[in-house]
């Protein structure tokens, strides 16, 4: 009597059987493949969090400021140069006297120029004096200018304009008063207590260091330093705020200047004159040259950050390993009896690496469905707190590379299992157990 196979001919002709039979599998199993694809989808997740942060990271970082040619600054490096003057780290090791920048200015290749004067804070916050100009000129991102949330840009002498950061952490308000202090840090070396600010204006985020700077005009720094002499306030001296505002309060010296040109073809002719200016020993550097420097030598983080992320994607596909090969043993009756119907060692081969390849691709939709929730939650207070803004797109060429890779992986993860199933002979399949 002949011994019916009812799987042979479905096995032997089509993989839709295969699969049927992959989805059975795994449905007897939900427990441990539900928790499989979780930790699956939770390293895809965090690898396209990631992915996104580093770009927009980057991306946010080489836009910090756009449509300057040149930044000017007294001879030391360009990264010192760069940090003082657009991130408001350290300080120069000298000013610009105001009559090297006049000459600067009125060069007839400049189109427009802008002086920043630094050395003042507020509760932790860096104070940068400037002109009306500043707003006008400054750009960031594609070439975005600056933009207020509420009020105006000062028009008093003891007018000050604030960044988002610095109005959302302090609480201001248009109106408000503060006190400047000369020096850096959470507490200034001496408070201007005679002459406070009024905040005519608060500016709308803009994911650069303009959100944590409180700017005020050139004058004021030179009002507030009237009755000093030598980084040090003269005793029992004190001018009255009337008195400073009638002042033509011509400044000295200015921290550094940023330039715009009216020909990009000058820039270079530009830079060379600056770095080769007698009155005084000067230095001009490209932005954009100095920001690809400077974030060259943070991609050793930045390599660091990814490579942790693969190697979290790893453990979760080693993880699913584990489970195959753990079932294995629960499986040996149901491999042999696939063999007793007819399969061939390509049907267990096939079985194995699409049961893992079924657990990567659910495991990569659900984390690339968690990445956007957790991408549309966490939205508004990355903005808020570091400026960096996270649309909702499509998953890019190189993202949907990366899942690919995934799955391809958690196939090949299978092949290791569907070789020991294979191994395991009819007869120990079949084995009754005491």
């Amino acid at each position: 009597m002949r011994v019916p196979m009812p799987l042979l001919s479905p096995l032997s002709s089509t993989s839709q059987t295969l699969l049927v039979l992959v989805w059975k599998s795994l449905a007897n199993r939900k427990a441990t493949a539900g928790l499989t694809i979780f930790s699956i989808a939770l390293s895809v997740a965090l690898l396209l969090s990631v992915e996104r942060l580093r770009h927009q990271a980057r991306e946010s970082f080489a836009n910090t400021i756009s449509g300057t040619d040149l930044i000017v600054g007294a001879r030391s490096g360009q990264l010192q140069l760069l940090l003082y003057s657009v991130f408001r780290i350290g300080n120069a090791t000298n000013n610009i006297t105001w009559r090297s920048y006049q000459d600067i200015a009125n060069h007839k290749a400049v189109a427009w120029s802008v002086p920043i004067s630094l050395g003042d804070s507020h509760k932790g916050f860096r104070v940068m004096g400037t002109t009306p100009g500043f707003f006008q000129h400054y750009r960031y991102g594609r070439k975005q200018p600056l933009k207020l949330a509420k009020g105006k840009v000062f028009e008093d002498l003891f007018d000050t304009v604030i960044g988002a950061t610095v109005a959302r952490k302090l609480g201001y308000r248009i109106g408000d008063k503060i006190i400047i202090a000369h020096g850096l840090g959470q507490i200034g070396i001496t408070k201007h207590e005679q002459l406070p600010f009024k905040i005519s204006g608060i500016l709308k985020p803009t994911g650069t260091p303009v959100d944590k700077t409180v700017i005020v005009s050139l004058r004021a720094i030179e009002a507030i330093h009237a009755d000093w002499k030598y980084g040090t306030r003269l005793p029992g001296a004190g001018t009255p705020a009337d008195e400073l505002r009638k002042r033509p309060l011509t400044p000295r010296a200015v921290t550094a200047v940023l330039l715009g040109l009216k020909s990009k073809l000058q820039v270079f002719r530009m830079q060379r004159a600056i770095n080769n200016y007698r009155a005084e020993p000067l230095l001009a550097i490209l932005p954009g040259v100095a920001l690809q420097e400077l974030w060259d030598l943070m991609g050793t983080a930045e390599a660091a950050l990814l490579m942790i992320t693969w190697f979290v994607v790893i453990a979760a596909i080693t993880g699913m390993l584990a489970m195959i090969l753990a079932s294995l043993n629960e499986r040996r009756r149901e491999m042999a009896i696939l063999r007793a119907n007819g399969a061939r060692p390509s049907h267990i081969v096939a079985l194995m690496t699409m049961e893992a390849g079924l657990l990567a691709l659910m495991g990569a939709i659900a984390g690339t469905l968690f990445h956007y929730l957790l991408t549309l939650l966490a939205q508004p207070l990355i903005e808020a707190e570091f400026g960096l803004t996270f649309p909702l797109t499509a998953l890019s060429a190189y993202e949907l590379k990366l899942l690919a890779i995934i799955v391809l992986s958690g196939c090949l993860a299978g092949l290791y299992p569907a070789y020991r199933a294979y191994r395991y002979t009819l007869s120990d399949g079949m084995m009754v157990r005491t």
